[in-house]
Parts: C-alpha cells; sequence; structure tokens
C-alpha cells in the first residue's frame, strides 16, 4: 500500500478460540475483584478481625452516636505553632524538625471513649491530637498522644476483646466482672500496662498534662541512619495534681472550660520530648515502657493560643483525621502492630462520620458563653 494511500486498516475479527479466552480472562480478573471485595468485608472469614468490627465494637460499648468519632468522641479544637529547636535535626531529616523551622499547628483535645456527651472525670484518658504543617512545606506529621504511660494492650485483636469484656451488661447496665476476668486472664501484658497506668498521677487538667505518643516510631537522618523513638508533649505550666473537689463540680464539662478560660488568658505551651531508645527496647510492644535513664532531646516548643467548638466555621480540626501514619519524610512507622490498625480504625470512623454528617447533634464541647447563646441567655 502506498504511504499516502487513505485506506483504512480494519480490524481482524477474533477467532472463536481468541474469544473464549479472552471471555475467560475477564472472567478471572472479575473472580478476583469478587474474591477481594469479599474477603476486605470479613465475609470468607467470619472471625477474622476487620475494621467494621472494630467500630462496631464501639458502638455495642458506647451506643450509637451519629456523627461523631468511634473514639475520643468528645472534644474541642485548639490552634497555634510549633517552634523547632533543631535539637532532633541529627536524628530525623523531616522539615517540621529543623533548627528555626515554624509549623503551623491544628489539634484537639479529646476524652477517651465513644460518648460524646460523658461528664469529664479525672481517670478518663485524656488525649492531645495534633496536625503540624511546616512553613517551607516538606510534608505534613501527624500525631495522637495520650495522658498515660502505656498502651493497654499490644495487639489490635487484644483492644477489639478488651472492648468486647467491656461491654454492659444489658440486664445491670454495666459490664460484666467474668467477661473482664476472663479477658484478663488471657491478657497478662494488660495487667501489667494497667498497673501503670492506674499509679500514673493525674493532673488538674489539660493544660498540665504530659502526652505520650505510647507507639514507636523511627526517626531517618539524611544519611539514612534508622533510631527508634518515642516522644511526650510536657507541659511548661507546672503540674498541680486534680483535687477532689475540682471532680465534684457540677459543670460536666469542667475539664474544656477550664481549657478553655486557660487558653485565653494566656497561650499554652508544651515541650516535644523525644526519647532516643536503644537496639534492645521494645518497639512491637506498646504495653512495655522504656528505661528512664534514655537519652532525652528537648526538640521544640508547641504553643497553642486559640480554642473553638468544633462545630461552625471555626471548627477546623473536625474533619481531620488524626492517623499517626500520616507521616512526613524522616519519621516511619516502626514494627509496632497497633499503628496499622489505628490507621485503618481512624480511616473508617471518618468515612462512618462522612456519611452521617446530616444526623449529627451540635458538640456537648462549647465556650460558656455560646451555650447561653443557644439556650436563649446572655453571653
Amino acid at each position: 500500500m502506498a504511504p499516502d494511500s487513505k485506506e483504512s486498516i480494519e480490524a481482524q475479527p477474533l477467532t472463536p478460540a481468541a474469544m473464549v479466552a479472552l471471555l475467560a480472562l475477564i472472567g478471572v480478573v472479575l473472580l478476583f475483584v469478587a474474591i477481594v471485595f469479599v474477603y476486605v468485608g470479613g465475609w470468607l472469614s467470619p472471625h477474622r478481625l476487620t475494621q467494621d468490627r472494630m467500630m462496631q465494637a464501639f458502638q455495642e460499648l458506647d451506643g450509637a452516636h451519629p456523627g461523631f468519632r468511634r473514639n475520643h468522641a468528645k472534644g474541642m479544637c485548639v490552634s497555634g505553632w510549633f517552634d523547632s529547636s533543631g535539637a532532633a535535626a541529627s536524628l530525623s531529616k523531616a522539615a517540621v524538625l529543623k533548627a528555626g523551622e515554624r509549623s503551623a499547628v491544628i489539634g484537639r483535645f479529646a476524652l477517651a471513649g465513644g460518648m460524646p456527651f460523658q461528664a469529664d472525670a479525672p481517670g478518663q484518658v485524656r488525649s492531645m491530637a495534633l496536625r503540624f504543617l511546616p512553613a517551607g512545606g516538606g510534608g505534613e506529621w501527624r500525631t495522637a498522644i495520650n495522658n498515660i504511660p502505656v498502651f493497654p494492650v499490644n495487639t489490635a485483636q487484644g483492644f477489639y476483646e478488651q472492648l468486647l469484656a467491656a461491654r454492659p451488661d444489658p440486664s445491670t447496665g454495666k459490664p460484666d466482672p467474668a467477661a473482664m476476668k476472663a479477658f484478663l486472664v488471657h491478657h497478662p501484658e494488660t495487667v501489667r500496662a494497667g498497673a501503670l497506668i492506674n499509679a500514673r498521677v493525674v493532673s488538674s487538667g489539660f493544660a498540665d498534662s504530659t502526652f505520650n505518643s505510647l507507639d514507636t516510631f523511627r526517626f531517618v537522618n539524611a544519611a539514612g541512619v534508622s533510631t527508634p523513638v518515642r516522644w511526650a508533649m510536657e507541659p511548661l505550666r507546672p503540674v498541680v495534681t486534680e483535687a477532689a473537689a475540682q471532680a465534684a463540680r457540677t459543670d460536666k464539662n469542667y475539664l474544656f472550660d477550664d481549657l478553655i478560660a486557660q487558653i485565653r488568658q494566656q497561650p499554652l505551651k508544651w515541650r516535644l520530648m523525644i526519647t532516643v531508645g536503644r537496639p534492645d527496647d521494645p518497639t512491637n510492644d506498646a504495653t512495655r515502657p522504656w528505661p528512664v535513664a534514655r537519652q532525652r532531646i528537648d526538640a521544640g516548643t508547641l504553643t497553642l493560643d486559640a480554642v473553638s467548638s468544633e462545630d461552625g466555621s471555626g471548627g477546623a480540626c473536625l474533619w481531620i483525621s488524626y492517623d499517626p501514619m500520616v507521616l512526613p519524610a524522616g519519621i516511619e512507622a516502626s514494627d509496632d502492630p497497633i499503628l496499622s490498625a489505628r490507621s485503618a480504625a481512624y480511616a473508617r470512623s471518618l468515612t462512618l462520620r462522612a456519611e452521617e454528617k446530616s444526623q449529627k447533634a451540635p458538640s456537648a464541647v462549647t465556650p460558656q458563653e455560646v451555650r447561653a447563646l443557644l439556650a436563649g441567655g446572655k453571653p
């Protein structure tokens, strides 16, 4: 055929054998997709732990609260910045840890559990969640940290079984002691961790609480050297032990109302303290603490100067999932299995909240003057 010919070349029809082969290939691909779909849904292995099973366990423990986080449901937004000291830059190439780097921070204080309207109480675990956004770019960092020294379990399965053991008995409205006893028999690591958690000093509020990473991560420097680390936010404000009179106040939001008053009076500050692990320190078990003699580095100062309810335009933290696996270059996950489980649960919780957006009730944590306005009173 001449090069300038305008004749088109028609596709040759498939032979019967080729057509059968093509249909077989399509069938295999569709079957594979279907198998993956039902596997992820847990239908091929009814006892396998899935995200939905974990979400269901939270609901069985704390009830259904559409539109709220499945854990740490009661909370409020804060914002501020983080100034890096540069002292950890030799261990990590993360932009957020460079000397002189200032990162914007959107955070959230909350209480553990899936009940968004629970009354504040001294023994309830408090959390601080942070999203760091370095001014010069280089990757954001998210972390969700708690005011307990260790995590109560070391696997996702253990956490799931703990939720089931703590479910209220329909006849009494309280957890079945026999169920919790049976759980603890099979989880001696929880017994050990519980002793450490119960022995901690409970401070007077969020502002003087120390918040710990619990899980182990790895810092990676510019030379590719990887170092196991854990971190904590330690308050610059003097620690005051919570008094019985404080918890006896009639205000069921006293911890949050105190935080609002304190942060409006002056910015609140914490130091980011990095604990440097050694090769023999456990990295895959969050129930085991590291020795107190380990090297600690003051990596910088967190300053929080604004607070808002999750509701309305000021609630910048509402749709942030504080997934601990959102890490910048220079910070990596360790072999701790809890990390990937937390990431999956956070993702599923966010999806459910988005689906339930129209059903969400107003947050219980709102500045007092706003609550007064909502109630028809004067600010």
